[in-house]
């Protein structure tokens, strides 16, 4: 947010303005010859500066002719300069010079014409001394003026550079992300790939051998080789989000049957249920939605020995609960619960502003409930 020196400034132009009346008028009532018009020239020229940083030149020439009109019903003192000489300041800070080397030109001939009309005795040293002394003040509220207009640029020109040195430092950020990700992307690549594709050749010959022997086919290795191809698809869907910035687009509930049918032909019996009225899910929310399901059911296959699981989505108002129990016999200290797999769980639920249970059933087996919310990411 810019700070605005014209609106936080209004208050105390007040106070400067009535001050500055109250002042001149008080002075006013020694000098003989001030009837109620050079009092209400004083006023008005005053208070004017009120307004002073919204409309300068309007206010400079409405002071000047005021503070002019007062000088001419009488003989004042050098203080009635005072306010042309915060009108000059204004209007030299706003940038507008011409405006008011004239007003303090025109101030300074009628006063010296004021002075001489009303005393003609007056000796000429003294009008010389305050002549002078005047233009002195007028050349101190120019320099003023142009002094704070340089140091409004500096300050503005410093906010600009403090701007784009913060720009620099995210796009410096931003492109090291980037950098970490294209990082990420090659270790996956040479790490993963080379071992999915054996596997997935191993598992195809097998395939190829059995069917030429005129041998059924294991499920196990079909549900390997259909997990293979799956990996491999899901392992370059993730690198090409390494490679862009963009959000992600791997697998959501879409893939639930998927998922479920490979379980299934691993050897574990599962079973979906889906209550409320399903809907369009948030992609982040879609995607947490299949991983959990996904990372439950590789731990009941890895830890819960013979067993069988049921998945089951709620569609409520405002959120997602995905819950996998088990009926496994394992025991639960065997369970992962301190392991990397509910830790990734966690820490998805977490960024999605929703809440994980994880725990083991009192009749046997083992129970995981994520609440995601999905009215605020829509």
């Amino acid at each position: 947010m810019r700070f605005d020196p014209r609106g936080h400034a209004r208050v105390p132009d007040a106070v400067l303005a009535v001050a500055l009346a109250v002042v001149l008028s008080a002075g006013a009532t020694t000098e003989p010859g001030i009837g109620p018009l050079g009092y209400a020239a004083i006023a008005t020229g005053c208070l004017a500066l009120a307004v002073r940083r919204r409309a300068p030149i309007p206010v400079l020439v409405l002071t000047t002719g005021c503070m002019l009109a007062y000088a001419a019903g009488a003989d004042p003192t050098q203080p009635a300069a005072f306010p042309v000489l915060v009108a000059v300041y204004t209007v030299v800070k706003d940038g507008r010079r011409l405006p008011a080397a004239i007003a303090g030109a025109v101030f300074l001939a009628g006063s010296l014409t004021a002075w001489l009309t009303a005393d003609g005795t007056r000796p000429v040293r003294s009008l010389v001394e305050r002549t002078i002394l005047l233009l002195g003040w007028f050349l101190a509220a120019w320099i003023g003026g142009v002094v704070s207009r340089h140091r409004e640029a500096y300050l503005e020109q410093a906010e600009r550079r403090a701007a784009e040195a913060e720009r620099t430092r995210e796009e410096t950020a931003r492109r090291r992300a980037g950098e970490e990700r294209l990082r990420i992307a090659r270790e996956l690549h040479d790490s993963l790939t080379h071992s999915i594709s054996v596997i997935k050749v191993q598992v195809g010959v097998a395939i190829h051998l059995a069917r030429k022997r005129g041998e059924e086919v294991p499920p196990a290795l079909l549900a390997i080789q259909e997990a293979g191809a799956d990996a491999m698809r899901e392992l370059r869907a993730t690198l090409d989000v390494l490679h862009d910035t963009g959000e992600p687009s791997g697998s959501g509930l879409d893939r639930l049957d998927d998922l479920v049918g490979r379980v299934i032909s691993s050897g574990l019996p599962t079973t979906v249920t889906v209550t409320g009225r399903p809907r369009p899910l948030p992609a982040a929310v879609d995607r947490a939605a299949y991983r959990i399901v996904q990372e439950a059911l590789t731990n009941v296959s890895r830890h819960a020995g013979p067993a069988a699981a049921t998945v089951t989505l709620d569609y409520g108002e405002r959120d997602l609960t995905v819950r996998i129990d088990d009926d496994g016999l394992a025991s639960p200290d065997h369970r992962p619960t301190p392991g990397n797999g509910l830790s990734g769980m966690r820490e998805r639920v977490a960024a999605l502003g929703g809440r994980l249970h994880a725990r083991p059933r009192p009749q046997g087996g083992f129970t995981v409930r994520a609440e995601l919310p999905t009215e605020d990411l829509t």
